[in-house]
């Protein structure tokens, strides 16, 4: 296969490994579980392109135009981009026949991101240490990029069935 015919793969896998967690989270919602405002995640990169990393409190922090839009945006560049690290580390022929060991200890391995990057630059604290339940946070986190592992074996199954 060619450079293109992988970088399309994987990029399918991640948006749709990522759709699975949104759908997941969109769950959760509905149960009154409290989930990050992709606004907050856009909010963030949005000072990040102004030069200021760490905010005291994300939800303080002065608004961006169109943070929604680049919550939503980064959320999915940021599926696309864990679903190569999978691939960089399982093997290109792992798209052709998935299993589903590598894809959720690659999914739960991505809980490192919220928990040592961005709620620490958002304010909450290295692994929610500055919330009022920090462990129940942690576990919710690293459910919700388990399912994300999840989404990422169920997208590379469907999408080699349907396209490739």
């Amino acid at each position: 296969m060619t450079l293109l015919h992988d970088i399309i793969q994987v990029s399918l896998i991640g948006i749709g490994a990522t759709a699975v967690m949104d759908l997941w989270l969109s769950l959760l919602r509905r149960l009154g579980v409290q989930t990050l405002s992709m606004a907050f995640i856009g909010r963030w990169v949005g000072h990040l392109f102004r030069g200021r990393f760490a905010h005291a409190a994300i939800a303080k922090a002065q608004p961006i135009p169109s943070e929604l839009a680049l919550g939503w945006l980064t959320h999915y560049v940021v599926g696309v981009a864990f679903a190569g690290v999978l691939v960089a580390l399982a093997g290109i022929d792992w798209t052709a026949n998935p299993t589903l060991l590598p894809a959720v200890l690659v999914g739960a391995g991505t809980v490192v991101a919220p928990l040592f990057v961005m709620q620490p630059a958002m304010g909450a604290g290295f692994a929610a240490s500055k919330t009022p339940t920090p462990l129940k946070n942690c576990l919710r986190s690293l459910a919700n990029h388990t399912v994300f592992g999840l989404g990422l074996f169920i997208s590379a199954l469907l999408i080699d069935w349907l396209v490739f």
